[in-house]
């Protein structure tokens, strides 16, 4: 693991962060004010890993993982969660995309660990109707599983992955999908193989950060962990990686990733330095490019997905030891003011 780049040990450091992204707070209640909040609702989802979280309108649906998991709805008005339908088989190892009402998968792998095969089809979930949909099938010289997956003006890309579960077959692949014509483009591979990550995109770019190359055939399932950031400019259609500045300042795997304003933010996730799951938080700022440490979860977690809803960032699932030990808790932490400039 390399040394962060920021401070993490000295009170005052930690003070002076949280004067800054939250205003003026006492050090006897910061942490109650600055850090997540585990819910307690009356209903819970099920345990779940490797599995993916998303937003349609105003609600949040925690689909996929390993094994048969029905879907389950997240009212935040309410508190409460209730099952949807179950997927047409197993999906995990994706990262779920919010388009037009609809939540699209691809990427994803299926099966039993460690030899899982991609998924063939893109998969839809329709919220209103709690409906089910194969899709198009993905070309099969271009099929993986475990890669980033977003939408942006009309498409959604694709990036990266792993072809043979966790025995081997990492790629650079990147792709766009147009969900109305079904239509696959091949563009320019990113600059390195990765898997095991999720991508954000903040002003026109999108951010590939985190992840592996996993290699159990090795033995290095969680060793081959990345800390350089690449990053694609739709503009020009071109990859450019951060500078050593910029690179991830923990490195690790089974992250989730989103942006709020300017920051791409990176959550959780696991590695071969520790058993059990990270539970660092840490913000990219686009235009300081500067690294910081948000506070970090309740709950170590890898293998699931964040959403950002009504100023807040949600995180539930996942599993809380390098492996797997799936949870059902669900965090959220309430977004500053500061990273939404």
């Amino acid at each position: 693991m390399k040394t962060p780049a920021f401070n993490l040990i000295s009170p005052i450091s930690t003070a002076i962060l949280l004067f800054m992204l939250f205003g003026s707070v006492s050090m006897t209640n910061a942490q109650t004010q600055a850090g997540w909040h585990t819910l307690s609702s009356d209903t819970e989802p099920h345990h779940r890993h490797e599995n993916a979280y998303a937003a349609v309108d105003n609600k949040l649906y925690l689909l996929g993982g390993r094994g048969e998991r029905p879907v389950d709805i997240y009212d935040p008005g309410t508190d409460s969660w209730s099952t949807g339908a179950t997927p047409p088989l197993p999906m995990h190892h994706f990262q779920a995309v919010s388009y037009e009402g609809k939540i699209y998968v691809m990427g994803a792998l299926t099966g039993g660990y460690p030899d899982e095969d991609p998924v063939p089809n893109v998969y839809i979930y329709d919220p209103e109707a709690d409906q089910w949909t194969r899709g198009p099938a993905i070309p099969k010289d271009r099929r993986r599983g475990a890669a980033g997956a977003i939408a942006h003006n009309g498409k959604i890309y694709l990036v990266g992955g792993i072809q043979n579960g966790h025995i081997d077959g990492h790629v650079r692949w990147f792709d766009s999908f147009d969900p109305e014509t079904g239509e696959w483009t091949r563009l320019a591979d990113a600059p390195r193989y990765r898997d095991h990550f999720q991508v954000s995109i903040i002003d026109g770019k999108l951010y590939a950060a985190g992840g592996r190359r996993t290699s159990q055939a090795t033995g290095e399932t969680f060793q081959l962990t990345i800390p350089e950031v690449d990053v694609y400019d739709f503009a020009t259609g071109t990859w450019s990686p951060l500078p050593p500045s910029g690179d991830l300042p923990t490195e690790r795997a089974g992250t989730t990733a989103i942006s709020v304003g300017a920051n791409l933010i990176v959550i959780g996730g696991e590695s071969g330095a520790q058993q059990q799951a990270h539970a660092e938080v840490e913000a990219y700022n686009t235009e300081t490019r500067e690294w910081t440490a948000l506070p970090s979860l309740n709950t170590g977690r890898h293998g699931t997905q964040a959403v950002v809803y009504d100023g807040n960032i949600y995180i539930a699932a996942g599993s809380k030891v390098r492996g797997a030990d799936e949870v059902n808790t669900q965090e959220v932490l309430t977004i500053p003011d500061s990273l939404q400039k």
